[in-house]
């Protein structure tokens, strides 16, 4: 019999690409979302959906069925800005959320959870270095901080019960299926969004601020290898290129595979919480499981233009 793993948030961006990947796979699928950012064409077909808001104790009646090797949470509100529109809100979708599920998967007698966070809990991270685990968590928005209060109630409830937890901190994620529509999170997907519908690019905040793009394929390479690795038992990782990657080149990376070298671009102010500069430090996660990612930022922003407009694709 294959093994069942529910992944909530499957109907999203990075969820999807991790249902897929386990259905490719062999395995039994259970997709869990409240569909209030997914997409019903993301939500992978040989799956079984299971429509829920997870931060709603009464609905998980709904999962009565699922008895998961493993559960895989990628749901959540994942916009900085947006979280300071309702703190109250996504510290609801995020992190009570988390602790519901992982008291459903306790009493399922399910002890593998593994949970995507972000590197917003840094905040502006240590003197401008690449950010470590180690690292003292500085918090800048209400995102951040539910991501990382999720983090710390998974480690309780690894001592109280028994729960093989894995965090991943996840960096600028982008890639196909990503949510073009959304413009306040994503910051690949908002700059190539604006490449192919609007007629100049507004980049809130500095040309000169950073960020660490990783390809959606690698997350994947990952977080599935995992499953059944006990040497990720417990651990939090980071999962990012390492490579820095100004605003400024990123523009240029875009303007280049889509051809519009002269599309025009303004600087407007900045989002609240919005850190600087933000790079990963790989060395743990590749020392403890030998994980690199393999998708350079200019070939992921190739992938991501001809999926969404090849006829641009230069």
């Amino acid at each position: 019999m294959a093994d069942t793993y529910l992944v909530t948030g499957g109907a999203g961006f990075i969820g999807s690409h991790v249902a897929n990947r386990l259905l490719d796979q062999g395995a039994e699928v259970v997709v869990a979302d409240n569909m209030l950012t997914g997409d019903p064409e993301n939500v992978p077909a040989g799956s079984k959906f299971v429509y829920i808001d997870l931060a709603n104790e009464s609905q998980y009646y709904r999962l009565d069925t699922c008895r998961p090797k493993a559960v895989l949470h990628l749901a959540g509100q994942s916009s900085g800005e947006i979280s300071h529109e309702s703190p109250i809100n996504d510290l609801d979708i995020n992190t009570k959320a988390t602790i519901l599920l992982a008291q459903w998967a306790a009493r399922r007698e399910c002890k593998r959870f593994l949970y995507t966070s972000t590197v917003s809990v840094y905040g502006d991270g240590v003197g401008g270095a690449a950010m470590s685990e180690q690292d003292p968590p500085r918090p800048k928005s209400f995102y951040a901080c539910s991501k990382l209060a999720s983090e710390n109630y998974l480690k309780v409830f690894g001592g109280a019960c028994g729960m093989d937890a894995t965090t991943f901190r996840l960096f600028n994620a982008y890639g196909p299926g990503q949510n073009m529509d959304n413009m306040k999170q994503g910051m690949v997907s908002i700059y190539l969004a604006y490449f192919l519908n609007r007629e100049k690019l507004e980049v809130k905040g500095s040309l000169e601020r950073y960020r660490d793009f990783i390809y959606v394929s690698d997350i994947v390479d990952l977080l599935v290898a995992c499953i059944n690795d006990a040497r990720s038992f417990g651990k939090i990782f980071n999962v990012g290129s390492g490579c820095r990657t100004r605003v400024r080149e990123l523009v240029d990376i875009i303007k280049a595979a889509t051809g519009k070298s002269d599309f025009p671009v303004v600087e407007i102010a900045g989002t609240p919480g919005d850190a600087f500069g933000s790079c990963a430090d790989i060395g743990y996660v590749n020392e403890i499981l030998g994980w690199t990612p393999k998708i350079s930022v200019e070939e992921g922003i190739r992938k991501m233009v001809s999926f969404y407009a090849p006829g641009l694709l230069h």
